[in-house]
């Protein structure tokens, strides 16, 4: 069984309004404006669903900045997952940055049947991620609905891409520090954190912190899997392509790849997202 952690999806009608939504959203600017930036519908993730082998995936939406944006794109998933229960999760959108906005839309969301909040990228959306009091009510909230927040990473190394930002490993360190009792995703293999984990002090800290891999292909090879996998925990690392950044076969190719024992493939592949998200 394979469940995919980070997928994307928006209303079709997004890719007819690119300019208009570039023109008022700053994450949809920076990831999407080209005419060459892929925007998928639900009916293509679950196509590529099909054509991958993928049972389950996590829809989501982007870091949107605008508030109008936001919840049309969350209205869009919580229709796509009532209508596909058995194969789409949904997480919403929304940016710590609106403030009271940000937990009425997210506990709207919620009680719409999403069950996570995310995906969160603080460098467009403009918020402070070591901003304990601007983050204390979302987090509050996601703590009291036991749902993970997933965050976007960025690595402080290596080649710049659209959407990279700053997002580092020490900034989403002294997040989680502020935040210990949440269950908090950090995409994009947390930008490197979980190699962090060899100094003494810091699994203690990530104790409730999960690891995806979304966009892989993109950022290491395939050792990265097992690298994590020992680092962080077996049960800390969650398969995750990024649709429509990439194909889903991409990264299951590179899991396919990785060397890894049945159980450790087993568990990142669906176990630990089943668990998490109790599916």
């Amino acid at each position: 069984m394979v469940i995919d952690a980070h997928c994307h999806i928006m209303p079709p009608s997004f890719r007819d309004r690119r300019a208009e939504i570039a023109a008022r959203d700053a994450t949809f600017a920076e990831l999407l404006s080209s005419p060459d930036a892929r925007i998928a519908s639900a009916g293509d993730l679950l196509a590529a669903m099909e054509r991958d082998g993928v049972e389950r995936a996590v829809a989501m939406g982007i870091g949107w900045t605008n508030y109008e944006t936001a919840v049309e794109a969350n209205d869009y998933i919580i229709q796509a997952v009532r209508e596909n229960p058995q194969r789409l999760t949904g997480f919403c959108s929304v940016n710590p940055a609106w403030g009271e906005k940000a937990v009425t839309e997210a506990l709207r969301c919620l009680k719409a049947g999403l069950t996570g909040i995310g995906e969160l990228h603080a460098d467009t959306q403009g918020f402070e991620i070591t901003d304990a009091k601007a983050m204390t009510p979302l987090m509050n909230l996601a703590r009291a609905n036991d749902i993970p927040v997933l965050v976007h990473a960025s690595e402080p190394a290596g080649h710049q891409y659209p959407g990279k930002g700053e997002t580092t490993p020490d900034r989403l360190y002294r997040f989680i520090q502020d935040f210990p009792d949440n269950a908090i995703i950090c995409a994009h293999w947390g930008g490197g954190l979980p190699f962090y984990s060899l100094m003494p002090e810091v699994p203690d800290v990530l104790k409730n912190v999960y690891f995806d891999s979304a966009a892989s292909p993109f950022l290491y090879s395939p050792e990265v899997f097992a690298a994590v996998s020992q680092l962080a925990g077996p049960d800390k690392v969650l398969f995750a392509s990024d649709y429509p950044l990439m194909e889903i076969s991409r990264p299951l190719k590179q899991v396919k790849n990785a060397g890894l024992s049945p159980e450790v493939e087993a568990a990142l592949l669906s176990e630990n997202a089943a668990r998490l998200l109790g599916l």
